[in-house]
């Protein structure tokens, strides 16, 4: 058994070796045809590693020739394959740009825009390249409005916004956690205004009237009056929309707090 595994091991390395060797003398080999054969067979076995080399070579070996168009189609799936997200993205777009009336401009164009979705990165990370995304697949979506994959475009654009919209909640909540109540009303608002439709909402609203109120408790006595204004006004903001809310009990403490507050400041000042 074991000298059979021995065997077997010999062979897979004599392979390897050969298969190795091949390669090299296709890097070093002055025939550009066999190269592009080459790279093309090495694309079909998902050898994109290998691929990528070659093609790179070939690219400005064949330009303005009929070769040119396909070659750089590989380069670029080569690039995506490979995870260099950045790369495809760029040379996708440049392919669109080159070659407009190409059968695969509107697929590239398409595949450019997915290359940036890519790189989207989570929620609690810097939004840039999210940023980029939404913009490279609504520049599809209207190049090519009629193009099946604008509805997978919208859908992708949705999933993107979707991140927008929880980094905007988490980076207002972060105000609110770290007592900067002035900030945490502005950014809660921001968020509103920015996302209508957003899922937190209701929380938002409600921490927006916590926010008031903390500022009135904290506030210096010739703002407390404003403040308690500012806090009634978010209240009823608040169960004006969300009357069943499960913060509801808790709102309502808050309102009665700051009537008792303000019928005391007056009287005071009587």
């Amino acid at each position: 058994m074991l000298k059979k595994l021995g065997i077997v091991f010999v062979l897979i390395s004599l392979i390897t070796i050969i298969s190795c060797s091949k390669y090299q003398r296709l890097l070093k080999s002055p025939d550009m045809d066999a190269k592009y054969e080459g790279a093309i067979e090495y694309y079909n076995q998902e050898k994109y590693d290998k691929a990528l080399p070659l093609l790179e070579e070939l690219m400005p070996l064949y330009r303005g020739t009929e070769k040119a168009e396909k070659i750089y189609y590989y380069y670029c799936y080569t690039n995506f394959n490979l995870d260099l997200l950045y790369a495809s993205s760029y040379h996708f777009k440049k392919f669109s740009i080159t070659y407009p009336t190409s059968e695969h401009a509107q697929e590239m164009l398409f595949m450019s825009a997915y290359s940036n979705y890519l790189l989207s990165p989570s929620p609690t990370l810097d939004p840039t390249d999210t940023y980029a995304a939404i913009n490279a697949l609504q520049l599809f979506a209207n190049t090519y409005p009629e193009n099946e994959l604008v509805d997978s475009s919208n859908v992708l654009m949705d999933k993107l916004r979707k991140k927008l919209e929880i980094k905007s909640y988490l980076n207002s909540k972060q105000y609110y956690n770290i007592f900067n109540y002035k900030a945490a009303i502005v950014a809660f608002n921001n968020t509103l205004k920015d996302f209508p439709e957003t899922e937190y909402a209701e929380e938002i609203s409600f921490l927006i009237l916590k926010s008031h109120f903390s500022l009135t408790e904290n506030s210096i006595k010739k703002k407390k009056l404003e403040r308690i204004a500012n806090t009634i006004d978010a209240y009823h903001t608040f169960v004006n929309s969300y009357g069943d809310s499960k913060y509801a009990k808790e709102a309502q403490t808050i309102l009665t707090k700051m009537n008792d507050l303000r019928n005391k400041i007056t009287t005071e000042n009587l």
